[in-house]
Formats: structure tokens, C-alpha cells, sequence
């Protein structure tokens, strides 16, 4: 187990219970710290200062900590959202600069053991490789498949709980529709059994039976947090709907050049996309399903990571993710 070193004591209450959280969960897996960049897809160095409360951690950092040591996503991102608020008041240092193409390469042969001093531990407690340049996951906007106009550079941080679902308003539609038709048919049978007798029949006449028209059935109940499963699933974003973390798994991925792609699978949501990690701005990355296409163009000075919007599928073996590098590379996911 690594000796951590001692947080600095001016550090804020919020990000020293976070950061202790995060080395907690790194003790627990039984990984390194070489190890855990290695598997999340982010810089050895970049997990350094992680670790050290050196810097605020990105999202999606947490997100793929949480889905490697099985921790508690939930809580985990709730403290995530305390220490961010900490680091605001404060203020966030600046972001290190990403290594050049040498300094990966001697990072993926394994030659990073001696910077364990800087990760917050003792020197000589763990060895091992680092991973893809990866600093944060941050939601891109759709862009046209290739052909089209270029898309602006942009990146919007869609808040996930500000509109409701369409799904839920589709259901309360629905039920609405089916009392007001039940409504009309018992009005219209009590018409004809006035009209029945004012024609001077000798006997009473019996009214007809009444068939209220069912209403619709609701959609089976989805896990807290979860917002939309199928169909309502396409052209979402997976995090604000609730479908990644513990929910999603990598069912397929490929190595382009320095870039990973991955086709994500969320059973839970019935959906799936692609994510690219290690990437350069102007590299795409696109997800396949039954004939529909999402795609996300890395514009310049966004993250290194990205991922697509979210398509609906029967079958994780139906999806197939490609990334296309600026130099004209191309490698897509193998379905399973």
C-alpha cells in the first residue's frame, strides 16, 4: 500500500476529504497509481497531481475511477461537485501543459518509475507505464457527417436536470388521451339511452355495455437518476441522462495511432457510444447503429477526450465505433 504524503494544511476541508476519498479507492483496488492511469486512460502525471490536491480533478477522471474500483459513482461525484466549488473560491491553478509525442513513448515502455515522488507518496512503492494524454471528458456538440460544412468550435455543458424528460410528457399524454376517450364513450352511451327512451318504447330499454378505452401502460420504471432507456435514449448525452458510470461497460475498442476508441453499452439504458480518449483537436469520432450515425469533431483548445451522443440499439453487438485521425488514419471497433 503507498505512503501518501501529507496534504498541505491550508488546503480547503472539501478538497482534502476529496483527495483522501480518491486515495482511499486507489488503496483499496490494489492498483498503483502507474496502473490506475494506465486502465482510466489518463497521463501518469496527470493522476500525480491529481493525488496530491495540485489540481482539481476533471469529471470524467472520477467517472472512469469510480467504474475501475467499483466505488459509489453517486457519492463519489457529489464530493467531486464540493471540492469544485472549493477550488472556485480558492482559485484553480492553471492546467499543465500536455507532454510532446517522446515523452508518451517513454512513458508506454514503461520508463515513469521514478516519478512516483510526485504523485504523493514515497518514492520506490510502485512502478509502472502511463497511459493516454487525457485531462478531462467534457460533452461536445454534433457535428455533419463528413461531406458537410464544418461545425463551429464549440463546447456547451448541457445541465441535466433542467428540462424533463420527453419520455415522461409522452406518458402523461398518453394517460390524459385515455380518460378523455373513456369520458366520450360513457357520455355518448348515456345519449343513446335517452334517445332509446323518448321513442315511446313499452319496456325499459337496457343500455349497451361500456368499454372505457384502456389507456396506454406506463414504461417500466428506470433506476433513480436514469432519464430516458431506447429510443428516448438517441441523440442524448449518456451523463446527463444518468446511462454512464456504473451503468455502461466497454464492449469494443481500437487503437488509432496515439487515440483509443471504445463503443459504450448501457443495458440499463438500452443505448450505446463511442468514445475517444489520447486525441488531438481535429480528431473524430463516430458510433454506427441499424443505419444511424453520431459523430464529434475535437475542435482546437478542447480536452483530449470525447464522446458521442447516445444511439438506440437491441444489441451492444449491433454498434460499431470508428476514429479518424487529422492525418488521415482510420480504425474502427471489431463488433462483438
Amino acid at each position: 500500500m503507498p505512503r501518501w504524503k501529507a496534504l498541505p494544511d491550508e488546503l480547503d476541508p472539501d478538497i482534502r476529504a476529496f483527495t483522501e476519498r480518491l486515495r482511499r479507492l486507489v488503496d483499496r483496488s490494489g492498483l498503483g497509481v502507474a496502473a490506475v492511469a494506465e486502465r482510466t486512460g489518463h497521463e501518469r502525471s496527470a493522476w500525480d497531481t491529481y493525488l496530491s490536491a495540485r489540481l482539481p480533478v476533471p469529471r470524467g477522471a472520477v467517472v472512469t475511477l469510480a467504474e475501475l474500483t467499483g466505488g459509489d459513482a453517486g457519492s463519489l461525484a457529489a464530493d467531486w461537485e464540493r471540492a469544485e466549488h472549493a477550488w472556485s473560491r480558492t482559485g484553480r491553478p492553471p492546467l499543465p501543459a500536455l507532454p510532446d509525442a517522446e515523452a508518451d513513448s517513454d512513458s508506454e515502455t514503461g520508463s515513469g518509475s521514478d516519478s512516483e515522488t510526485g504523485s504523493g507518496f514515497e518514492a520506490g512503492s510502485e512502478t509502472g507505464a502511463g497511459g493516454d494524454r487525457t485531462l478531462q471528458i467534457r460533452r461536445l456538440d454534433r457535428v455533419p457527417a463528413p461531406g458537410g460544412a464544418p461545425a463551429p468550435a464549440q463546447v456547451p455543458a448541457p445541465p441535466p436536470a433542467s428540462s424533463a424528460p420527453r419520455s415522461r410528457r409522452s406518458v402523461v399524454l398518453l394517460y390524459a388521451a385515455g380518460i378523455i376517450g373513456a369520458l366520450l364513450v360513457v357520455t355518448a352511451a348515456l345519449l343513446l339511452v335517452d334517445l332509446g327512451g323518448a321513442g315511446g318504447a313499452d319496456g325499459p330499454t337496457a343500455a349497451p355495455p361500456v368499454t372505457a378505452t384502456p389507456s396506454a401502460a406506463p414504461r417500466t420504471s428506470l433506476p433513480a437518476g436514469v432519464e430516458c432507456a431506447g429510443a428516448d435514449c438517441t441523440g442524448q448525452d449518456p451523463e446527463a441522462m444518468g446511462c454512464g458510470g456504473p451503468l455502461a461497460e466497454t464492449v469494443a475498442r481500437v487503437r488509432v495511432g496515439a487515440a483509443l476508441v471504445e463503443v459504450r453499452h448501457s443495458g440499463t439504458c438500452a443505448a450505446v457510444w463511442a468514445r475517444i480518449t489520447g486525441a488531438a483537436p481535429g480528431d473524430a469520432v463516430t458510433v454506427e447503429a441499424a443505419g444511424a450515425v453520431e459523430r464529434v469533431v475535437l475542435p482546437e483548445g478542447a480536452d483530449t477526450d470525447a464522446y458521442t451522443p447516445m444511439l438506440a440499439v437491441t444489441s451492444a453487438a449491433d454498434a460499431r465505433a470508428c476514429g479518424t485521425l487529422v492525418d488521415g488514419r482510420v480504425g474502427c471497433t471489431v463488433n462483438p
